[in-house]
């Protein structure tokens, strides 16, 4: 009996040192699975091995984009027969994008800021290019398959600084947030590669001019209630500041490489009101070809049409004095080489 005793004490001590040392061995290669290239420490024979945690980069859904570019130019005479005028130009450009996409939901956002002068002999400085304009859209499609979001935009353009009609700079004809333009629309959205080819199409979209500038706002510029006088000319009542209006927006936008080191880009934006004058449609169209020299030195020919029925053109009668004469096609051309920076 007694020898029955100690054989079963002995195979129970056997299978309890190997129950031991087989938890060793498994929490071994369990850390060695956890940290392939780590290395494992003890104090003395735990049952759990401590864990050694390597830091790995957060995935990110955010896609950036930071870009400077600044065109110069330069004439400059010395004893020139045919004559001439030395003069400076430059022109900066601002453009920062933030685009987030996960799964089926994408959100774009950009900052476009855009500023030139130019100086001549024996004349001011003259502002030849302003624009400040923020655009966000965020849209979400049903699956990865479909190329339509259904998107809300969002639109914001105003300029930096003090518009006039040079020579003549006693008299502002626009200034900071006078005017500003900003559209909120609900619509849809389509792109194979959204990067390169946009369309956008909104059936009801909220557009608001804005001049704060009162002097402005009472003369009625950009299609805003004037200030209402009496026959001497007082104001009675101060112009509106704000016009809004409702209708349909369409944009597009168009980016592809005509050749190795020549880009094309295509911005077209059409919008008119349900109510005032539906079928006056107002047209912001920018055409612009990119020519690459290396990474940081760029040329550009560039051309922005703009017609809008509400901004009168105004000019001087024979009197002297300054007449509205009604809408006119506002065209715009420009030529430049410069470096670019992206960040």
């Amino acid at each position: 009996m007694s020898k029955y005793i100690v054989f079963i004490s002995f195979l129970f001590f056997s299978l309890n040192t190997f129950a031991q040392q087989d938890s060793i061995v498994r929490d071994s290669i369990y850390a060695i699975k956890l940290k392939p290239k780590g290395v494992i420490s003890y104090s003395g024979l735990p049952s759990t091995p401590k864990k050694i945690w390597k830091k790995h980069p957060k995935k990110t859904f955010w896609k950036k984009l930071n870009r400077i570019g600044l065109d110069l130019s330069e004439v400059a005479f010395v004893n020139w027969n045919a004559g001439g005028s030395n003069s400076i130009s430059g022109l900066m450009n601002v453009e920062i994008k933030r685009i987030y996409e996960r799964g089926n939901l994408r959100w774009n956002n950009e900052l476009l800021g855009r500023y030139g002068i130019n100086k001549q002999k024996e004349q001011i400085v003259q502002k030849t290019d302003d624009n400040l304009e923020i655009n966000s859209t965020i849209g979400y499609r049903k699956d990865t398959i479909s190329n339509w979001f259904y998107s809300a935009k969002l639109n914001f353009q105003t300029q930096f600084s003090n518009g006039y009609n040079y020579p003549d700079v006693s008299n502002k004809i626009s200034t900071l947030m006078s005017p500003a333009y900003f559209l909120l629309g609900i619509g849809s959205e389509y792109g194979a590669n959204l990067e390169s080819l946009n369309i956008y199409a909104s059936p009801l979209t909220v557009k608001s001019t804005i001049v704060t500038d009162q002097d402005l706002a009472n003369s009625g510029a950009f299609g805003v209630t004037p200030a209402v006088l009496d026959e001497e000319g007082n104001v009675i009542k101060e112009g509106e500041h704000t016009r809004t209006e409702v209708g349909i927006l369409l944009t597009n936008e168009y980016h592809t490489k005509l050749f190795e080191n020549i880009g094309f880009t295509n911005k077209l934006t059409l919008y008119t009101d349900y109510l005032n004058h539906f079928g006056n449609i107002d047209v912001n169209w920018e055409l612009n070809f990119n020519f690459k020299v290396n990474n940081y030195v760029l040329a550009k020919i560039g051309s922005h049409l703009k017609y809008d029925d509400d901004i009168k053109v105004q000019e001087e009668n024979v009197d002297g004095e300054l007449v509205d004469v009604g809408p006119r096609i506002q065209w715009k051309q420009q030529l430049g080489i410069g470096v670019i920076v992206e960040l």
